[in-house]
């Protein structure tokens, strides 16, 4: 018996002991992490800046300008007015001033970094998003050792997001910039910024998605989600991971209250480096076209193509006299490799079209009929209002229906003609379209008695006569067609 209870005794004690071990070795982990992220705050601070930008406006009298084009501050003014009295950052006018020209004022970060062609000894280049600086009278950055200097726009991409300033200074610390195409979900990232004017200001998260394409915020996107906590007044700060190094320069959130709720975005470093060097060098952005009409590719359009799903994207439509239309590129198409770099999503293939330099060969590699071949490109310039490689609009939320443009393949699916009409992909449960029994699989041949060829043709149709809120709509499904008209 008293053996008994010895042993017992001894496993308690091992037990009691291998537990404190373990709880020593987690806070030691903890500490170790901790100083990671110390020494990224060291490191990375020096560099960001805190960009203070006037304004002129026209506000009336006791009308708030409430900046960022968000909503209301998230805590309310009596929060900020504690720190920053009256006219605390972001340049709310106080009620009772007449109306007139008024100057606002806005802030954001930003961050320096060395040029293609290196750093310069009498002039610095600061990386920010363009919707920091669009519109500035007059631009003032402040550094973390208190150092400010005026500053100038060298240029500025609405449709990227991307500016750069530059301030007649040489000598300062310009951050690293790590390679964002190797960036992983789940990876720790630091976002350093000024969000509401609380300069350096540092949050951590991880890598929560990359490659969002279709936010909605810019013409070209390839965002990188993160959960570090980005607010106004971050856009346009620096990104890093552990090694201190840029991998991103955050730019959006996505909130219902105007702060932080766990979603933010960057611009991953390689894109908004690639058009900041082209900003330095010229002054503006030259961008590659294909021209083609291009869709994502989903589990039946890969099905249908004989095509393992997530690989490629399909051409909708090709335009007559284009780069791609003269390298033999066809309806039905399907692209799953340029210059030999696999093409599994819209965005990403877009973006590399655009920085493709214009006049320079590209190597398309596509499926057609099963086969895969290879094709020439030069790479013609983006003019105008003209896309690299758009995307069909297939969208019809007042009635609540999904279209695509009817390629010879869909054509054959659906028993149809290539080029009379569109087919309907998907039809949203309660909706317009569901309520008046359309399916999918049906072809809309005409809008409003006029007939529709594809899927940009039939979305201007609802748009001419979106004012009247209804529409008639002459459908085809199997042998049958009939007309509905649907009202909203």
């Amino acid at each position: 018996m008293q053996r008994l209870v010895l042993r017992s005794l001894l496993l308690l004690f091992v037990l009691s002991a291998g537990q404190a071990y373990a709880l020593d070795g987690a806070i030691e982990s903890l500490r170790e992490t901790g100083k990671a992220f110390a020494s990224v705050a060291r490191e990375v601070s020096p560099s960001v800046v805190f960009i203070q930008v006037e304004k002129k406006s026209d506000v009336a009298t006791g009308e708030l300008a409430v900046p960022f084009g968000g909503e209301d501050w998230p805590f309310g003014d009596d929060l900020f007015k504690r720190f920053f009295g009256d006219q605390f950052p972001g340049g709310i006018p106080r009620s009772g001033e007449p109306r007139g020209e008024q100057r606002t004022v806005g802030q954001g970060s930003g961050f320096v970094f060395a040029a293609r062609n290196g750093l310069l000894s009498d002039t610095t280049y600061i990386m920010t998003n363009n919707h920091v600086v669009e519109g500035a009278d007059s631009i003032r950055v402040k550094f973390q050792d208190g150092r400010e200097f005026d500053a100038t726009v060298k240029g500025r991409d609405p449709q990227s997001d991307v500016a750069v300033i530059e301030i007649k200074a040489g000598g300062l610390p310009a951050l690293r910039l790590a390679d964002s195409s190797t960036l992983e979900v789940g990876e720790w990232v630091v976002a350093i910024g000024n969000p509401f004017g609380l300069s350096n200001t540092l949050t951590v998260g991880v890598v929560s998605a990359t490659g969002r394409t279709s936010v909605g915020i810019n013409d070209y996107e390839d965002f990188i989600q993160t959960d570090a906590a980005i607010n106004p007044g971050n856009s346009g700060g620096p990104l890093v991971n552990l090694d201190g190094a840029v991998v991103g320069m955050n730019t959006a959130i996505f909130s219902r209250s105007g702060g932080y709720m766990g979603v933010g975005f960057a611009i991953p470093v390689n894109l908004a480096s690639a058009i900041a060097n082209q900003l330095i060098e010229s002054g503006e952005v030259t961008r590659g076209y294909l021209g083609i009409s291009i869709q994502q590719l989903t589990p039946d359009l890969a099905e249908s193509f004989a095509i393992e799903k997530g690989k490629g994207v399909l051409v909708a439509e090709v335009t007559k006299g284009s780069p791609a239309d003269q390298a033999g590129l066809r309806q039905g198409d399907v692209i799953v490799a340029y210059d030999d770099r696999p093409v599994t999503e819209m965005g990403s293939f877009r973006n590399q079209v655009a920085l493709t330099p214009p006049g320079s060969r590209g190597q398309l590699t596509v499926l057609r009929n099963g086969r895969q071949e290879t094709l020439s490109v030069t790479i013609g310039t983006l003019a105008g209002e003209a896309k690299v490689a758009r995307s069909p609009a297939q969208g019809a939320d007042e009635l609540g229906l999904t279209v695509q443009t009817l390629t010879p393949p869909l054509a054959e699916q659906y028993g149809a003609t290539p080029g009379e009409g569109v087919v309907v992909t998907a039809v949203q449960a309660g909706s317009l379209a569901a309520r008046a029994g359309i399916e999918p699989g049906s072809v809309i041949l005409r809008v409003n008695r006029q007939d529709v060829h594809n899927a940009a043709e039939f979305s201007k149709a609802l748009k001419d006569n979106r004012s009247a809120q209804r529409v008639l709509l002459l459908l085809r499904k199997g042998d049958v067609q009939r007309y509905v008209a649907l009202r909203w």
